[in-house]
């Protein structure tokens, strides 16, 4: 199969329209792949080598474009992107191929609806993958109020803040409808309850670079699950992590211990 471009398919979450894309082995334990703030499931997870690197390992690999994001709708309301409703439509995607309990894998705003999606639906996840995103899931990640301004600019050229010329720039790259980011981005930052995270059944695994100045601690986050695993992805910021080879080995490594211990075939 050709992994440069998945065809989309389609499914309704509500009134929202998603695509979402499959590979691997029908018959494999599968995995659900949600992506970042302003990215896709191709950049996240096509692009840099994971639906490719999950494919050769067996499983059935399924991702999702997040509403705003891809080829999904895109509101330009912010009270669609909370992260419980971003959660239901990952969690409905499950239901809909009725496919549970799937490993979930999240990067960054991924990993955030991923701990939602684990904790509102814990019967639909074997295990939990949260990359690019430690404590500050629970201790926020600072303002993001100048990215949204950032992507509401009329140019690059006028965004000084430099995170915000960051995800503009990414924005642009992706040919992101930038309203629709900015109306994700001031609603989806809801912060994840400690005590609810400490309450989390799976096993969890928590991947941060050591260069990412945006994700908090991985440690910290993993030490308040009961089965929580952390992983320092060496020499890497928030953008160069999630495809590095570092965190694919280990998540694969990960799922394969998750599986046995399950007494998942493999």
């Amino acid at each position: 199969m050709n992994l440069d471009r998945l065809q989309a398919s389609r499914y309704r979450s509500g009134d929202i329209d998603l695509a979402w894309y499959e590979a691997g082995n029908p018959d494999g334990t599968p995995v659900l792949l949600i992506h970042g703030f302003a990215s896709t499931a191709h950049v996240n997870w096509v692009f840099p080598g994971w639906f490719k690197t999950l494919q050769e390992a067996g499983y059935r690999v399924i991702a999702l474009d997040n509403r705003g994001h891809g080829e999904s709708d895109k509101p330009h309301d912010p009270e669609a992107y909370h992260p419980e409703i971003m959660a239901a439509d990952a969690a409905g995607l499950v239901d809909s191929l009725d496919i549970a309990p799937v490993h979930v894998i999240g990067y960054s705003m991924g990993a955030r609806i991923s701990a939602f999606l684990a904790l509102s639906r814990p019967e639909l996840a074997r295990s939990v993958v949260f990359g690019g995103l430690g404590m500050g899931m629970i201790e926020g990640v600072g303002d993001w109020d100048p990215i949204a301004d950032a992507l509401l600019a009329p140019s690059l050229d006028d965004v000084g803040d430099e995170r915000g010329r960051m995800f503009r720039s990414f924005a642009e790259q992706t040919g992101s409808d930038r309203l629709a980011l900015a109306a994700c981005i001031r609603t989806s930052r809801t912060l994840v309850d400690r005590e609810a995270l400490a309450a989390l059944p799976m096993p969890a695994l928590v991947g941060v670079g050591t260069r990412d100045d945006i994700a908090g601690s991985a440690s910290e986050l993993a030490e308040i699950m009961p089965k929580g695993e952390w992983l320092d992805i060496p020499k890497r910021d928030h953008m160069l992590a999630v495809g590095d080879k570092v965190f694919k080995a280990a998540v694969l490594d990960f799922f394969a211990r998750v599986d046995a211990d399950a007494g998942v075939p493999q």
